[in-house]
Order: structure tokens, then sequence, then C-alpha cells
């Protein structure tokens, strides 16, 4: 393998607690040394002047779908992963709503030869919580494990039979698995489109509310701490669900959560509006599940990022074929692209004061692995951190470059975001998965 020297940048281990000027070495794969003048001495390197922008341990995702096997029109391993290093993501791990659903050992086994084979970036699988996600009759969770998935969700699908997830929830505790849940109680939702509220009104759409969501973490919670096993709160959305969440931690329940640069970022009036409040669209690059909401829960859901009841940012990267969306908002499928943008949309909060660069970086990286315990699992110790010894994963950032987003241009298959012409500020500039080098930019000089 290739020695990569990186000299001169802003480090930046949340793990550690480092933010400084340093040298990254990186030797064999994993990180060799880090600190002032370390890559000096280094002979034979490929060496990369990182003056002006942050290093960092390369990002973890909780929550991508790579649709493949069985939905390839929209995306693969392949240009998931790559749209993945782009974002500066190292590890992804992949939901199983695929076709068919990771529900045993075959086809997790499918998946980890095809990213073997064909990943930019490490793939995790995360295997069904019930046969085909049908919500009916639960999947051999041991088998699951040992064939290598590291949590359970039947995402984009709630499992809401109660008896059901609380049996779900028990067996997990054999296999020390969290259980990410899809909260909206499907009761509650039906053919909701949007956040229930005064857009979806203006609009003539059936709403999704705030209330679907809440209930099923609350039921999920109560679940949880009945059996004593580690429950996840996937794409949190609402304020009422932080509440939730908080009260449960200070309990001292297992329960850890999520939240996407969405909805962070973004309100449902993204769906209607485009500059103005005069002329209205139908967006459904904007249509997502959980929906977009209001001001009051972005400002909740930052906070919690902040405060750690939050533990990760997670992009529920969901891309979808055009013949998916370029049709009536109420028959197009929910989902966004996310993982080429999810670093510059959530560095709005950063320039914006609401959160520290640190503290974005700990969200993105160390926050994911430990949420999990991903570091625990075999091979993966050290991830999520630039530690001598750690996995050499790493990605170079330039938190002020501003670039505008092109769709046509990104690396997913996946062109459905409302993003697209807008500009941000905050670039990724290159990704290093194991050592080697998956990602770069023009804005990389080598020395």
């Amino acid at each position: 393998m290739t020695t990569i020297a990186i000299h001169n940048g802003r480090v930046i281990d949340p793990a550690l607690g480092q933010d400084g000027i340093a040298d990254v070495v990186i030797v064999g794969g994993r990180i060799a040394r880090v600190g002032p003048g370390e890559g000096d001495a280094v002979i034979d390197a490929e060496r990369i002047d990182a003056t002006g922008l942050v290093v960092a341990p390369g990002f973890v995702d909780l929550h991508t779908h790579l649709r493949e096997p069985g939905q390839e029109h929209k995306e693969t391993i392949a240009t998931g992963t790559a749209a993945a290093a782009r974002g500066g993501y190292t590890t992804v791990c992949a939901m199983p709503n695929t076709t068919p659903a990771l529900d045993s050992r075959p086809a997790v086994e499918s998946v980890l030869r095809e990213a073997d084979a064909t990943g930019r970036v490490r793939v995790l699988p995360i295997g069904a919580i019930t046969m085909g996600r049908q919500g009916k009759e639960l999947t051999p969770q041991g088998e699951l494990r040992n064939a290598g998935v590291v949590a359970l969700s039947d995402d984009g699908d709630a499992v809401a039979d109660a008896s059901l997830m609380r049996h779900a929830l028990e067996y997990s505790t054999q296999f020390a698995m969290p259980v990410a849940q899809h909260c909206e109680d499907p009761s509650l939702v039906r053919d909701g489109q949007m956040h229930e509220g005064w857009v979806a009104t203006r609009l003539g759409l059936r709403g999704r509310p705030a209330s679907a969501e809440e209930t099923m973490v609350a039921r999920d919670i109560a679940l949880a701490e009945l059996v004593g096993a580690h429950l996840h709160i996937c794409h949190v959305s609402t304020a009422g669900s932080v509440a939730l969440i908080a009260a449960a931690r200070e309990r001292g329940a297992h329960i850890t959560a999520e939240v996407t640069p969405h909805h962070l970022t973004l309100t449902h009036e993204e769906v209607a509006f485009d500059g103005d409040y005069v002329h209205l669209r139908y967006d459904t690059n904007a249509k997502v599940n959980p929906p977009l909401r209001e001001e009051a829960d972005l400002e909740a859901l930052t906070a919690a990022l902040r405060d750690g009841v939050i533990d990760a940012i997670a992009t529920d990267h969901a891309p979808h074929a055009s013949t998916d969306k370029d049709i009536e908002f109420d028959l197009a499928s929910p989902g966004l692209t996310m993982l080429e943008t999810a670093f510059g949309l959530s560095m709005r909060l950063v320039h914006q004061g609401r959160l520290t660069l640190p503290t974005l970086i700990e969200r993105m990286s160390i926050g994911p692995v430990r949420a999990w315990g991903l570091d625990a699992l075999e091979g993966l110790q050290g991830l999520g951190t630039l530690a001598p010894g750690a996995l050499g994963d790493v990605t170079l950032l330039d938190p002020d470059a501003e670039w505008t987003v092109d769709p046509a241009a990104f690396a997913s298959k996946g062109k459905n975001t409302p993003l697209g012409g807008r500009t941000l500020k905050g670039m990724v500039v290159a990704t290093i998965y194991g050592g080697a080098l998956v990602h770069e930019t023009e804005r990389i000089v080598a020395l």
C-alpha cells in the first residue's frame, strides 16, 4: 500500500479531543503518526498539502439506501459508494429495503461480495427486522448477525405490530444489535403526502402529522425499556420526538437517534415555494418520509444534536429514478439523494453559528460509531478516529469553499434533490479509504 503523508492541515479528531495544525501519516492502510512535522521524515510517500484544509476521520453513515440487489436502475453498490466517497464517507450502513430484502444469510452475503468487488468504501449491511419487511414474522437474527449485519431495521416501513416489535427488541438483546425503527404510525399517516400544516392545506395535499412519529417513538421507547434493548430512532424529525428521546435517556434507557441534514436545514415550505410565496410548485424532490417539518422542529433538532441527545447525522440517502419523481406528487416516491451534499448542507449550521465545526465532525464520524458500538466489531477497531493504529480512513474538508449543486454531475444514479442550482458553503476535497485515495478534487495539491 502507498504511504500517504498529509501535511499542515487542521486536524480535528473529536474522539481524541484533538484540534490543531498537524501532519497525518498513513502506512499500510492505517494511521501511523499524527503531529506537527510528523510527515517530514517519511520516505517514499505520496504527499498532500493540506494547508488551509481540515483533516478529519472519514465520515460514517448509519442510514444509506444502496438499492442493490433488485433496484439497480436507482442505484448500485458501485455508484452509491462512489457518491459516498465524494461526500467524505468511508463507511456506509446499507438499509435492507432491497429486492429481495436482506432477511437471510445468502442475501446479506451477496451484498458483501458485491461491496468487496465494486465498492469504493466500506459497506456494512443492516438486516431486516421481519421477513420480506412485511411486519409479520421475525427474521433469524442470529443468522443475520453471523452473516455480518450490524443492526436491524425495516426502514421505509415501521413495525406496526407492538407485540412483534417487543419480541424483535427482546430477541436482539441476545446479539447486542441495535433495532433501528422508522417511527411513523401507518394508521395516522395513511395516504399523507407531506407534513400536516399550512403548506399542505394550501397545496390541497393530505398531511402526515407529527403525532404519527411521536406516538411510535413513545411506544417503542416503552418496549425497549421493558426488555432492556437498544432502540435506535431513525431520521428524527419533530420537537416532540426529541423531548421523548431526551426523557428516556435521562432515565437510563438505551436509546440512540439520528437526524438527517435535510431535517436540520429544510422546512415543509420547500415543497411549495422557491424563493417567493407567490408561485406555488409541487416539488417531488422535497417529498420525504418522514416529511420536512417546521422551523420550530429544526431548532429543536439542532439543539438536540448539539447537546448529544441525538447521536449522529445520517443521510437517509434515497436515490430514485426520474420515473419515480417526475410524476404527480401523490404518486411520487419519497426520498432524496444526500450523500454528496450532506456535508455542505450540514455546514449551514456551522456558518449560522448554531453548531461548532468539531461538533459537526463528531456527529458525522465517531458519533455514529459509538451509537452502534461499531468499533467493537471484528475488523472495525479504530473506526471513526485518527489515533495511531486506527483504520486509514480520512476526509479532507474546506469549510469555506462554495460550490453549486449540479445533480447531473452526481456519482449517484439518483439526481433527486431539491438543492439543484443552489450554492453550498463547505466542500469535501478528498477522501482516503483504507490508505487509498478514493476521491479528490483539483483543490488537492501534491507536494
